[in-house]
Order: C-alpha cells, then sequence, then structure tokens
C-alpha cells in the first residue's frame, strides 16, 4: 500500500482547480546520438560548421567525442513542446550531414580503436580548453569506447505554486528552498528504489557489436556472427559493459540530504586517486586530465538521477547546488529507441512524470548501505535479465517475483495519472500507464524484445542499426522545416558562431590559473 508523506496531499492535487498547478511542471530533453558516415563508420569529420559553434550552441553541442551529437530542449511548460522543438533539431541537423547520418541505437558499433575517436574540440579559450582536458580525462580513465554511448536525459521540475501548496499541506515551517530540496531528494531516493522500471519498460540495447568490446571476454551469447547479446537484457547500455563507473563504488555518495550529496562530491574532487596521479595530470603543456582525484569535476560522477541546479559561468555544481538549492531534476536511464526517428517516444515522458510525482509523494526514508545494495543489485537484474520469465526482485532481502512488485507499481502511480489528467484534460496519462502496463505481463512487446527480434531478422544489430538510421535520415529530410523555423536555427547558427569569436578574443588568463580558481569556491 502506498504511504504518502503528508496525508492530504494527494487528495488535495487530485481535484480538477487545485491540479492545474501541475501545468506548470517544466521539461525539457537532452538527446546524444553519434555521427556515422555511409558505411556506418564513426564520422571522422569535424561538427558541422553549419551547425554553429558546439562551445556556444544553445541547442546543438556535442558531448564527449567530436562525432557525439548532443542536442537540447529549452525547458518548457508545455508537455508537447520538448519532443516538437527536438524533432526540429533533427530535421534541421539531417539536412547539415552532407553524407553522414545520426546512429539509431544507444550502443555504438564501428567506432574504431581507442586512438581513432577523436575528442570534441572546443577552441582555444580557456572554457574550451577546460572542456577537452576534462574529456581528455574521461578517455585516459575509463576508455574511450564507453564515451561514443549515447542515451536520453529528461529534465524535470515542479513549479513554485505547487511547492507553495504542499508545503502548507504538509504544514512545514523550515524556508521554502530548504522545503524544496528535501523533497527532491526524497524524490531522488524513491527513484533509486523504483527507477528500474524505466529499463524495463524503455531500455532498447539487449545486443552489441562485437567489436565494441575491443577484445575483452564477456559472458555475452553470440546472437549471429559479430553480434553479442543477453536474452533477456533490456538496457546493456546500463548495464557493467555500458555506461557504468566501477572505478566510482568507493566515492559512497549519498542522496540522503543535500548537504551529504555535496559534502560527498566536494570531498571526491580533493581527494587524490593512487592510480590516476600515477597516470599523470600534465605531459608539458598538454593536460591529460583536470586532476588525479577521485572525480576531476562533479559531473564525472555517474547516477540515474541527479539533483540540479543552473550554475553561474564558472561555479562548480556542487557548489551552485550547496547557495541555492535544487532547482530541477535530471534523469538519465533513458536508451535511444531506434525505432523512432528522434531517438525518444512520446509516452517516456509521460510515464516518467507519474513516476516522478509518485516518487515525490511516497514516503522516503534514508537509504541505508545494505538497502543501498539491493538497489543496485534490481537494477542489475532488471538490465541484464529484466525479460526473464521467473525473475526475482529484493524487497527487504527477500527474493520477490518481479510482475506482481511492477504491478503494485503501477497500481500506486494511478492516482498521478488521474492528477495529471485532472490538470490537463483528457485520459493521456491513465491510457498510457494502462497501456504500458501490459509490458508487464507481455515482455515480448518491449522495446528491448523488439531490438532483439528485428537484430536476428536482419542478421545482426549493426545491419539493422544501419537500416534504421539511415531510414529515420530519410524520413527527417522528407519532413521540410517551416521558413519561420529554419530562419530561427540559421540565426542560432550565426549567434553562437559570434558568441563563440567573442569568447575567443577576450583576454585568457593562464590556464593553470583558470583551472585552480575553479576549484578555489
Amino acid at each position: 500500500m502506498l504511504k504518502f508523506t503528508c496525508c492530504d496531499a494527494v487528495r488535495q492535487f487530485s481535484s480538477h482547480e487545485p491540479a492545474q498547478v501541475l501545468r506548470g511542471i517544466t521539461r525539457g530533453y537532452e538527446r546524444e546520438c553519434l555521427r556515422v558516415d555511409a558505411n556506418g563508420t564513426l564520422a571522422k569529420t569535424l561538427h558541422p560548421l553549419a551547425l554553429g559553434s558546439k562551445l556556444t550552441h544553445p541547442w546543438i553541442t556535442t558531448d564527449y567525442a567530436e562525432a557525439l551529437l548532443e542536442f537540447i530542449t529549452p525547458p518548457s511548460q508545455d508537455p508537447a513542446f520538448p519532443l516538437d522543438f527536438l524533432r526540429d533539431i533533427h530535421r534541421f541537423t539531417a539536412r547539415q550531414l552532407q553524407g553522414g547520418v545520426m546512429w539509431a541505437g544507444s550502443m555504438p558499433c564501428v567506432v574504431g580503436d581507442d586512438k581513432d575517436i577523436a575528442i570534441a574540440n572546443y577552441g582555444s579559450s580557456n572554457p574550451a580548453k577546460m572542456k577537452a582536458a576534462y574529456r581528455e580525462g574521461l578517455g585516459l580513465r575509463y576508455g574511450r569506447h564507453m564515451q561514443t554511448i549515447a542515451g536520453a536525459h529528461y529534465n524535470w521540475s515542479l513549479p513554485e505554486a505547487f511547492w507553495d501548496g504542499l508545503k502548507t499541506c504538509c504544514d512545514d515551517k523550515s524556508s521554502t528552498q530548504d522545503f524544496i530540496s528535501e523533497r527532491y531528494f526524497g524524490l531522488i531516493r524513491n527513484f533509486l528504489r523504483y527507477g528500474w522500471l524505466i529499463p524495463y519498460l524503455f531500455g532498447a540495447s539487449p545486443a552489441i557489436c562485437k567489436s565494441f568490446l575491443q577484445g575483452r571476454s564477456s559472458d555475452l551469447q553470440e546472437l549471429v556472427p559479430g553480434t553479442l547479446f543477453r536474452p533477456y537484457a533490456t538496457s546493456l547500455r546500463m548495464s557493467d559493459l555500458g555506461y557504468q563507473n566501477r572505478a566510482q563504488d568507493q566515492l559512497h555518495v549519498s542522496f540522503n540530504s543535500l548537504d551529504e550529496y555535496t559534502q560527498a562530491l566536494e570531498a571526491a574532487i580533493r581527494t587524490p586517486d593512487p592510480f590516476y596521479e600515477e597516470l599523470g595530470v600534465r605531459d608539458g603543456d598538454h593536460w591529460k586530465q583536470l586532476n588525479a582525484n577521485l572525480l576531476q569535476i562533479e559531473n564525472e560522477f555517474y547516477a540515474g538521477i541527479r539533483p540540479k541546479r543552473v550554475a553561474k559561468a564558472h561555479e562548480r555544481p556542487a557548489l551552485a547546488l550547496k547557495k541555492y538549492g535544487v532547482e530541477y531534476v535530471e534523469v538519465r536511464l533513458f536508451d535511444l529507441n531506434p525505432f523512432v526517428d528522434i531517438g525518444i517516444a512520446p509516452e517516456q515522458s509521460t510515464f516518467a512524470d507519474m513516476l516522478l510525482l509518485m516518487c515525490l509523494f511516497r514516503e522516503s526514508p534514508p537509504i541505508t548501505a545494505r538497502e543501498q545494495g539491493e538497489n543496485e543489485e534490481n537494477k542489475s537484474r532488471i538490465v541484464n535479465h529484466g525479460r526473464q520469465p521467473d525473475l526475482n526482485l529484493l524487497v527487504h532481502n527477500r527474493e520477490q517475483p518481479f510482475r506482481p512488485i511492477a504491478h503494485a507499481l503501477f497500481d500506486d502511480m494511478q492516482p498521478f495519472a488521474e492528477m495529471l489528467d485532472a490538470a490537463y484534460g483528457g485520459d493521456t496519462y491513465a491510457t498510457t500507464l494502462a497501456s504500458l502496463r501490459n509490458r508487464i505481463d507481455h515482455p515480448e512487446t518491449t522495446p528491448s524484445a523488439q531490438v532483439l527480434a528485428a537484430a536476428m531478422e536482419h542478421k545482426g544489430y549493426f545491419k539493422y542499426a544501419m537500416k534504421q538510421s539511415q531510414q529515420h535520415h530519410d524520413s527527417l529530410l522528407a519532413q521540410p522545416l517551416s521558413a519561420e523555423k529554419l530562419a530561427q536555427f540559421d540565426a542560432s547558427v550565426q549567434e553562437s558562431l559570434a558568441e563563440h569569436a567573442r569568447v575567443e578574443a577576450q583576454p585568457q588568463e593562464d590556464f593553470e590559473d583558470y583551472v585552480a580558481s575553479y576549484y578555489a569556491g
């Protein structure tokens, strides 16, 4: 039975009029994808100038590699806007790739050796150099192949009017920002408990190209020559094979409070690691990493969900969180959906809204070391064996069947589907919840099962993903941008190039002093 942190809170926001504050929920997406050439090989070309400056463009940039595009939608209170705008970004970008396409899947294929993966180059300014040194360090620490994996992040925040109402309902006497931060951390703890629903429902990386392992051994099975898989996997991207950072296990970052979280990250960026010290920070004037500590910067810490605050220029994320509190959360568990030309299906954000509200309203005690291990084990079981018919998860150290647990969570989300439908009108949330519930008892309908079937049909993951990539490219080219939208994107490109030139023209202090000032706060 779902237990709420404030007994009347759900009832208060469920009727039509009070529910209207939820129309102020702010959402945004970040979508990564690799540029590949016509043969499916990682693009060796520079980030197209026609896309603007990757240092200063607000919507189109790169993540780790020069060929790893990242698209960012502006935050919006219109539920449809993030995916509509993301589609426009894709339409615009597809027209600038000149023979290349955007890789459809999360897991890369033909990327070559580590040394062949070019790190993104942002220019000669100090901010650009710092981005490059950080990425150089990531490659040195974890290998560049891991930095070519792509996913989608969902950014989400609740409006001030909601927090005012909830605070009054809970009769909370703390400051508004302290209350908000505390409740967001409660949400995050519950997400760590139940977030495995996302890779089960939306995971789409059950197979990988054998080349991705770079000769490393694994327990994966061969689907066809060149393709490896786990029969019941949902998201190998989120497994030990993918973007997981076992080197960070010793960090022990706690989500039990804002203070504990920021203190742990502060300690990590200042605590030397013997192995990283052995690798060295500099080779003459060349920076191999920003420092030899457990983390170079806070963003190096990987988590399936993170508390966020828009920081000021050259301000560290943990410091901004400590000063100003949590502003929004970033959900990082979504694989790219290779069946969708923009990599994200509409039901993903609809489901995330319901899950995040349930996690917010549900009681959320501190996570003990024992429970943290249990949460990590449950996520591991889902990403590696989520569609296994007899799968069990751990509940208070007891093995329990997966399906009743999942159904119970869907029952607990029902009030929030109704709450959101009361806010927006219609039955989109209730209908989506009912539709996705079918995936619990019918795992063959999940994207991971469908990707596996398609990879078998096309005689390999690479052949399937390449076919999808080309089809998506053709589909996007067939969707013309309006003259108004095209003018908006053309203007954004020119503005970003002008801003890049302005940044580069500014006097630059010594880079070592610039880095030191970043950590001085």
